[in-house]
């Protein structure tokens, strides 16, 4: 398969908006990583595979439910990404965890652990663009790209800075604050959009706050995609149904194909 990026680009290329789902590994308990290869059937273009760190401080309640409850069954990182190694996607994975469990693995254990589970990117949302060196550099040797934030707070200047490193794609942040679910989209989602999509051609896709089909068809009038998480989270906390979470998840591949 092609690298994340290249692939993400491709997708674009050929008219398509990018949808990347989240799901947290390691819940639901036994059966989670049905998700990978049913998001895949259901149209994403990549995953974000969350590995559950005990203090997320990216995370709003409903990913912090769902990691606690991993966590209590006994989830860890290897022990994850070895079961993200059994699973036939046809997409590119991205983990999404915290700086803490990489630095505790050490940078080129880590970035060898995502490489033998077919990671192809990874999201460290704790750890800054001015400390980013030692992990960008295991990273990039090992061929993980390494995606960076855009804050809607960071200047033009920080901006252009986030997306020369930024590796994969940019994940555009939303909305200032925490992952969640909210009623409408941000003003400041699709401003974040325009203002990456001038500065940059890598693509550009917004998470964080955006919860329903129509706010990601909303967004993606400017941005290539969306990450969605927390709805997706929800719906398998409420109902216990991976079925459902793949059926949302198509549901968010039609309305961004109406787009």
């Amino acid at each position: 398969m092609a690298g994340l990026e290249a692939h993400l680009r491709a997708r674009r290329a050929d008219g398509h908006k990018l949808l990347l789902p989240y799901l947290t590994a390691g819940y639901p308990v036994g059966e989670w990583p049905r998700l990978i290869e049913g998001f895949a059937l259901a149209g994403a273009d990549g995953m974000e595979i969350g590995l559950p760190f005990s203090d997320p401080v990216m995370d709003g309640p409903t990913i912090q439910e769902a990691s606690t409850l991993a966590l209590e069954a006994g989830a860890n990182p290897q022990a994850l990404l070895d079961e993200v190694a059994k699973m036939e996607a046809g997409i590119p994975l991205v983990a999404m965890t915290y700086y803490n469990i990489c630095f505790r693995m050490g940078h080129e254990r880590f970035a060898s652990a995502l490489v033998q589970a077919g990671v192809s990117g990874c999201i460290l949302p704790d750890l800054p663009l001015e400390e980013l060196g030692p992990w960008a550099e295991a990273a990039d040797a090992a061929g993980i790209e390494t995606v960076l934030l855009a804050a809607p707070t960071a200047p033009d200047e920080r901006l252009v800075r986030i997306a020369e490193r930024a590796r994969g794609f940019i994940y555009g942040v939303g909305l200032v604050g925490i992952t969640g679910e909210r009623d409408e989209l941000a003003a400041s989602a699709v401003e974040m959009a325009r203002r990456l999509k001038e500065i940059t051609d890598k693509p550009v896709i917004i998470g964080v706050g955006v919860s329903t089909p129509e706010q990601a068809a909303e967004v993606c009038q400017v941005a290539d995609g969306v990450v969605v998480g927390s709805a997706i989270v929800r719906r398998l906390l409420e109902t216990g149904s991976v079925d459902a979470a793949i059926t949302f998840v198509g549901e968010l591949r039609a309305a961004l194909d109406g787009c």
